[in-house]
């Protein structure tokens, strides 16, 4: 149940002007932007941090988040556990706007979810 809220919750005002993102396809560009960062959604309380060493820590609707990445051909790809649930694998299309990040679900074609850079 905290998965299909967590994954409503994030696909719900994914950011619009869709038109002023901008792709990020190179590791070392994400890790710019990202590092030292915090991730928080722009509606839900839900702060991520995606650190350099491979691992994703934060919390989402009152629980915690923990995790591992890797940039695999361009994309952001995740395991996550929320809570004690299991959010599988998924490789994301990861976009930028000023201080905005969305990450899209399956290479860009499933749900997004936006959160601003802090």
């Amino acid at each position: 149940m905290k998965t299909l809220v967590l994954s409503i919750g994030l696909s719900l005002a994914a950011g619009s002007a869709y038109a002023n993102y901008v792709p990020v396809t190179d590791e070392a560009a994400f890790l710019q932007l990202v590092e030292n960062r915090e991730l928080r959604h722009r509606f839900y309380p839900i702060t991520l941090q995606v650190l350099s060493d491979g691992q994703v820590t934060g919390s989402a609707l009152g629980w915690g988040v923990a995790g591992t990445w890797s940039w695999e051909d361009g994309y952001f790809c995740r395991e996550l556990n929320w809570g004690g649930d299991p959010i599988p694998y998924n490789c994301q299309l990861v976009e930028v706007n000023n201080d905005l990040i969305r990450f899209t679900v399956d290479q860009g074609a499933g749900q997004a979810a936006a959160f601003r850079l802090r």
